[in-house]
């Protein structure tokens, strides 16, 4: 086991840990939180080695191995495969061992050197590499490609299938998902939950932790307290425990109040003077409880947009990708660009208030999608029809794509008020930087020397400044804690404009998202289904392929196909279509069973109209469903006019207001139904 006791580790003149004590036991599966800055990163560095305590006793069994991310970009032209396969310690050893035996011609030392290659598992370790590299999102096509020929964030995927490939005793993870998407965290998950080790993992994904945690460790001030749960349930504790805090706290306030007030009234007086000393005693004797101190928690809102066209957009056979240099030029040579298109034939349109999640797989095309929106990238083809006064609010997947390394924060907001606008004096955005966790000289530092969240923070607050009606957020929480998702979140179900949001963090999908569309195979599609159903259909899509790649045929599905996930109509539909039968009832006396049936005539009279007035809401809703999906495909028809345009968007969204009125009433009339059958 993992043992501190009384350990005390400063960073310079910063306590991390001032006499923090924790046991950690073998097998479980552990997640460190805490605000950004509280030194969880530093405790892994204290658990890996790299840093000694200051004071106290820290113990871990010098036999474990452990795995461990490296944070630095690999800049090697080692083959994608053997560099996850040099992760694996005890196979390299052997393997390093096999090579000495066979050199010095030692029989001897080849036979022990072959058994530990064989208790390492080297005749399926390169099948086991390829085995992590598809789960986190590689082609077969990557497989043995270069490392220094990946970005950034595939490189990091790379040593994240390095760490697992090593068969740990002890795993210490800072911040896996953050260059993951959905797919492969989904993926990582399931890694995770079969990880037979310890595990000691950083993650701001509230949904990741809940899947894989059973033990929570709270880092806050300097102190480290042990939960036992996953996240949802630390919050849980901690909030009942906070309050018992506060409670015990403010008791004690007022005993003490009450026995101040007694010394200073009868201390001077000569017949209570033995009284009120004993109470000086019991003042002095008194243990004092610290009043509960939370970090101040952070919060924002988007500013009401000045406009809200409806629709925001129409896309009519648009075609998505890049301008790349064509293959063939001569060196030299001025470089030809040709289209190369990633995303074919969208036909979509955004209205005013939607909340669209974008899901798919990485080098589907989500963020070319998005970057064509918003103007980043022009369309390969298809016509983009933009709604009078659309004003779009983008956050790019790389913070730095939209700041500059060597401006500070207060530079950014002049130059963005003055060419965006709306233009403010210098104190103004001063203020507005302060909301934003920008104070004093911050507002002066360079960019570049920012964190990623200081960094992910600025961005949100140009956004909000700008007052856009459509938000197009490509992966925003990469780098942000979890009190700063939750006010994001807050902030978007509050937004009255559209939002566009491709995330990993499902949390934030499902609390912001009502609707999803899919990125697959070189079409965006509806997808008709939640979060739940897409991690369904991901797993099948997995199945299918890992079929193929064995040779078997699989069986024709209709979960192959992205719309696969059943709606809730459909699921109700089938539900009536094939009832389960109950179980048989006893028979009930004659006189029983006259009762029984004039009480249900009763209660059937007593429904009807309501029941009636359902029958007739279904069909209008029917028939303005049909109205609804017939003016956006006439929004998507290239070549209308401003005042088509126009008009089409004033009907839809009186059909979309009607849809919602007859909706509501559906709602009231069903509650009523209810209420009269329970009643009866």
């Amino acid at each position: 086991m993992i043992t501190l006791r009384n350990v005390t580790l400063r960073r310079g003149t910063k306590v991390v840990l001032d006499s923090a004590s924790v046991t950690l036991n073998p097998g479980e599966k552990i997640g460190l939180v805490g605000r950004n800055g509280a030194g969880k990163s530093s405790l892994f560095a204290l658990l890996a080695g790299r840093l000694g305590a200051d004071a106290g006793d820290f113990e871990i069994p010098p036999r474990w191995r452990m795995g461990e991310v490296a944070q630095h970009m690999p800049e090697v032209d080692t083959p994608a495969t053997e560099f996850v396969l040099q992760g694996d310690i005890p196979l390299m050893e052997a393997q390093a061992e096999l090579a000495a035996a066979e050199a010095a011609d030692d029989g001897e030392a080849m036979a022990h050197a072959h058994l530990a290659l064989e208790e390492a598992g080297a005749f399926d370790a390169r099948a086991r590499a390829q085995t992590l590299l598809l789960g986190l999102g590689f082609r077969r096509e990557q497989l043995e490609a270069p490392v220094n020929s990946f970005s950034g964030g595939w490189r990091m995927r790379l040593q994240l299938a390095r760490a697992l490939m090593c068969p740990a005793d002890l795993m210490l993870l800072d911040e896996p998902t953050n260059h993951l998407d959905l797919d492969a965290l989904v993926w990582l998950e399931g890694w995770l939950q079969r990880y037979s080790g310890t595990l000691l993992v950083i993650s701001h994904d509230r949904e990741f932790l809940d899947a894989i945690t059973g033990v929570t460790l709270h880092l806050d001030d300097a102190k480290l307290t042990r939960y036992g749960g996953n996240y949802t349930t630390f919050e849980e504790m901690r909030a009942e425990r906070l309050s018992q805090q506060a409670a015990a706290f403010a008791k004690q306030q007022d005993r003490i109040a009450h026995l101040q007030r007694f010394i200073d009234r009868f201390k001077a007086k000569a017949s209570k003077a033995k009284q009120a000393q004993s109470r000086v005693k019991a003042l002095d004797r008194m243990e004092r409880l610290a009043p509960v101190l939370t970090a101040s928690d952070f919060s924002f809102e988007f500013r009401e947009p000045q406009s809200l066209p409806n629709p925001m957009l129409a896309m009519s056979d648009v075609v998505c990708g890049y301008l790349v240099p064509r293959d063939g030029d001569e060196p030299g040579e001025a470089a030809t660009l040709v289209p190369k298109p990633i995303v074919h034939h969208i036909n979509r349109t955004v209205l005013a208030g939607q909340r669209i999640g974008v899901l798919g797989a990485n080098g589907q095309g989500k963020s070319t999608f998005v970057k064509t929106i918003a103007r980043e990238n022009p369309a390969l083809g298809g016509t983009v029809t933009e709604g009078k006064g659309l004003s779009i609010g983008y956050f790019a997947q790389q913070e730095m794509d939209l700041l500059h390394a060597d401006d500070t924060p207060l530079q950014h907001m002049v130059r963005l008020a003055r060419t965006v606008g709306p233009d403010a004096r210098e104190q103004e955005l001063r203020d507005f930087l302060g909301q934003f966790r920008f104070v004093g000289d911050m507002v002066n530092q360079s960019i570049g020397t920012l964190s990623g969240g200081e960094k992910a923070r600025l961005v949100l607050g140009s956004l909000v400044w700008q007052r856009p009606n459509l938000l197009l957020l490509d992966e925003p929480t990469n780098h942000l804690d979890l009190t700063t998702r939750e006010a994001l979140s807050m902030a978007l179900n509050e937004f009255e404009g559209s939002v566009m949001l491709v995330s990993h963090d499902r949390a934030l999908l499902r609390e912001v998202c009502d609707e999803f569309w899919l990125v697959a195979d070189g079409a965006l599609k509806p997808f008709d289904g939640d979060l739940d159903d897409y991690q369904r259909w991901l797993l099948e899509r997995s199945r299918e392929a890992a079929r193929a790649l064995s040779g078997k045929s699989a069986p024709t599905s209709a979960s192959s196909a992205p719309a696969a996930a059943p709606t809730p109509a459909a699921a109700s539909a089938a539900a009536k279509a094939a009832p389960v039968a109950p179980a048989p009832a006893p028979v009930a006396p004659r006189d029983d069973r006259k009762a029984a049936a004039q009480a249900r005539a009763k209660l059937a009279d007593k429904t009807r109209p309501l029941r009636n007035e359902v029958a007739q809401i279904d069909k209008k809703l029917e028939k303005l469903g049909s109205e609804k999906a017939d003016v956006e495909a006439q929004l998507a028809t290239p070549g209308l006019s401003g005042d088509q345009f126009a008009e089409l968007g004033r009907r839809l969204a009186h059909v979309q207001a009607e849809l919602a009125m007859l909706e509501e009433r559906w709602l009231e009339l069903q509650t009523e139904i209810e209420a009269i059958t329970a009643a009866g």
